[in-house]
């Protein structure tokens, strides 16, 4: 059980007239976005058709740093008890690691997926863009290398993305993603959904963000992205998500209010704790 890495990152991230071939944010100056520590407490909240999943805990470690001139690095974790009723529970754990330059072009991922403490696979390797492409370069869970003929977009810049489509009051995004989840080989077609801000005056939050006074002058959006197989939908031509995760998007790249839908069930995500670290400010 997880998210793709992208989706972990929370957008954790344009809109209508945003073209896939067209460049990030390169021509323009990058919004900055928050280098903090986040911890987010599992649970679950609902379950679908024949799904047996009795009850889920967990946690989510969400340490993510840097900025537009050094690169940005993320450590995350999430370890969830899934208990299906049986009589058994399993423990889920993902670990990634990642950094992405500030101009959008190099990303280095790695990740591990733990059942039980039992590794069940690894991914590790680096992609870079070009002008035709990405050129994916991998080690785990075997030497080989990739190549997509398509525009896509990295994690980080999928955050700064909605920031500006959401500052400019559109309501849309449609954008390839890349991060090198599962066996560093999939793309996700993605759709955002950007709801009405909501102003510092608005519904209070009453998780961990309330006790942080830099977040209480500034503006938030709830946010859904959904993620979509692309290997699948042109297989199939099935338009479903694989995933999708809901939650409200601080201008500061900052998310809370967690929804993780994997289709048999939904988790809620509460924001515990939130640390604000201080960064390098770009020369």
């Amino acid at each position: 059980m997880k998210l793709p890495v992208a989706a972990a990152c929370l957008a954790v991230v344009a809109g209508i007239g945003v073209a896939f071939a067209q460049p990030a944010l390169a021509q323009s100056a990058p919004l900055a976005l928050a280098s903090h520590r986040a911890v987010y407490d599992l649970k679950l909240a609902s379950t679908r058709g024949k799904a047996s999943m009795q009850a889920v805990r967990g946690r989510i470690l969400y340490d993510f740093s840097g900025s537009a001139c050094e690169g940005y690095a993320l450590q995350f974790r999430q370890v969830s008890e899934l208990d299906s009723g049986e009589g058994k529970v399993v423990v889920s754990d993902l670990r990634a690691t990642s950094w992405e330059d500030g101009t959008a072009k190099r990303l280095r991922f790695h990740s591990q997926n733990f059942f039980d403490d039992n590794l069940r696979d690894a991914v590790d390797g680096e992609a870079e863009r070009g002008q035709g492409g990405l050129a994916v370069q991998l080690t785990e869970p075997a030497e080989k290398k990739l190549d997509f003929k398509t525009d896509l977009v990295f994690p980080t810049e999928h955050v700064r993305r909605i920031i500006a489509a959401a500052k400019e009051g559109k309501t849309l995004l449609q954008l390839a993603v890349y991060d090198g989840s599962d066996t560093g080989e999939k793309l996700y077609d993605t759709l955002s959904v950007i709801g009405k801000a909501i102003s510092p005056d608005g519904a209070k939050p009453e998780d961990a963000t309330a006790k942080e006074k830099a977040f209480a002058g500034m503006t938030r959006w709830p946010v859904t992205i959904s993620y979509f197989d692309r290997a699948v939908a042109q297989k199939s031509g099935e338009q479903q998500p694989v995933y999708a995760i809901t939650f409200e998007l601080f201008e500061n790249g900052v998310s809370r209010a967690l929804v993780l839908d994997y289709g048999d069930f939904v988790l809620n995500g509460e924001m515990t704790s939130i640390e604000l670290k201080d960064a390098k400010p770009c020369k």
